[in-house]
């Protein structure tokens, strides 16, 4: 071990002049920095705000008495996140101590005694876990992810609408808002980037100018265009603020997906189209059983940027009046009683983002290991 260490050091860090200066100026710096930042996080830092606070963090200003619904929408969450995972993943048997490692972890951060707590978190992993299980040991179920996982947004918004949706907020509004997202985007991010190269003259115009007027404005604008246009082109409706920027987030990303997917649908060679029309296959099943398979492999890992993308854009919504997880914990610094403990929310917004990114990141590469081998 500690012979491969120094062969790698040799290698990665001091093989040239320029890479020994390099590493001489920076390691120790990002030592000292390190030390610095753990003897303030363990001797300074007052992280009794968390446990107090994590409540607002993770649920915004939800009703206590109706905090029930978030956690069933909560266990929804994590069975379609489990069984996204079982695509990629085959449950082993040393998962299962990482997910108890996770309740551990969860149960000391709530600082909570509750049963009722103890027994949701052991229930939203337990659920995660056997989720994962299913759909990696059974194939077969995978065929019913994604009518699935559209079954599940709307049992979530059931479930949470009977409050009042403007009072959505925290972690969960950003985890709903990005899966919510990045599921409705993939379908007609699809029909875009087919009718952009449609031969129907009228279809492609339409496409393509919507992509590039997409593509030419900022999020914030449409998240408030459609915030403030909604009420008025359909007053009956009387849609939510959350719902309104949920609509401003797929329009949005759908156009960014179309691009993507438009790249793949061009790296797929020509001679098999060609080939699937000489056996007398029709257009729809040359794309849907040929060329759109394809396509998503090659688009994978810009696929699952747009999803990081998402997810990191979500505290724009506070511009319509919505509690994100970046904005619940500036509602509690706006307390006089937290007013000193900036740092130590700050820091725990920023591990929330770094961990939740990480993991997507490290997904991804395993997805595209995973389509790398069945593509061979």
């Amino acid at each position: 071990m500690i012979a491969r260490s120094l062969k790698w050091s040799r290698h990665n860090l001091f093989a040239k002049p320029f890479d020994v200066l390099l590493s001489l100026t920076v390691i120790p710096g990002v030592l000292w920095l390190i030390w610095q930042i753990a003897g303030w996080a363990l001797t300074v830092a007052q992280w009794d705000i968390i446990p107090q606070s994590l409540r607002v963090l993770m649920i915004g200003i939800f009703p206590v008495d109706q905090a029930w619904r978030t956690w069933v929408a909560a266990m929804i969450i994590a069975a379609l996140l489990g069984a996204a995972l079982g695509c990629v993943f085959a449950f082993r048997g040393r998962h299962a101590g990482g997910l108890l490692l996770v309740v551990a972890v969860a149960l000391v951060l709530t600082g909570t005694k509750g049963l009722a707590n103890i027994l949701c978190v052991a229930a939203l992993v337990a659920l995660f876990g056997l989720s994962w299980a299913l759909i990696s040991r059974v194939p077969a179920a995978r065929r019913g992810l994604v009518p699935a996982s559209f079954v599940g947004l709307i049992a979530i918004f059931a479930v949470m609408a009977p409050p009042g949706a403007g009072l959505w907020g925290g972690l969960l509004l950003s985890i709903l808002l990005t899966l919510v997202t990045a599921v409705v985007t993939l379908p007609i991010g699809i029909l875009l980037a087919f009718g952009r190269r449609s031969r129907f003259s009228s279809v492609r115009w339409i496409c393509t100018a919507y992509i590039e007027v997409m593509r030419s404005v900022p999020l914030i604008m449409v998240v408030y265009w459609i915030w403030i246009l909604m009420p008025v082109l359909t007053p009956q409706l009387n849609l939510a603020d959350v719902v309104r920027g949920m609509i401003g987030f797929t329009l949005f990303y759908s156009a960014y997906v179309a691009e993507y997917v438009r790249s793949g649908l061009q790296a797929v060679p020509r001679g098999q189209t060609e080939a699937a029309r000489s056996l007398g296959m029709s257009e729809f099943d040359i794309n849907r059983s040929i060329v759109l398979p394809q396509a998503l492999r090659v688009v994978v890992p810009p696929l699952v940027g747009n999803v990081l993308d998402i997810f990191n854009t979500a505290p724009l919504v506070f511009i319509i009046g919505l509690t994100d997880f970046l904005r619940a914990g500036q509602m509690i610094l706006a307390n006089p009683q937290y007013g000193d403990r900036t740092y130590e929310v700050y820091s725990f917004l920023f591990l929330t983002y770094f961990l939740v990114g990480s993991l997507i990141t490290f997904v991804a590469r395993k997805l595209e290991k995973h389509l790398a081998r069945g593509s061979r």
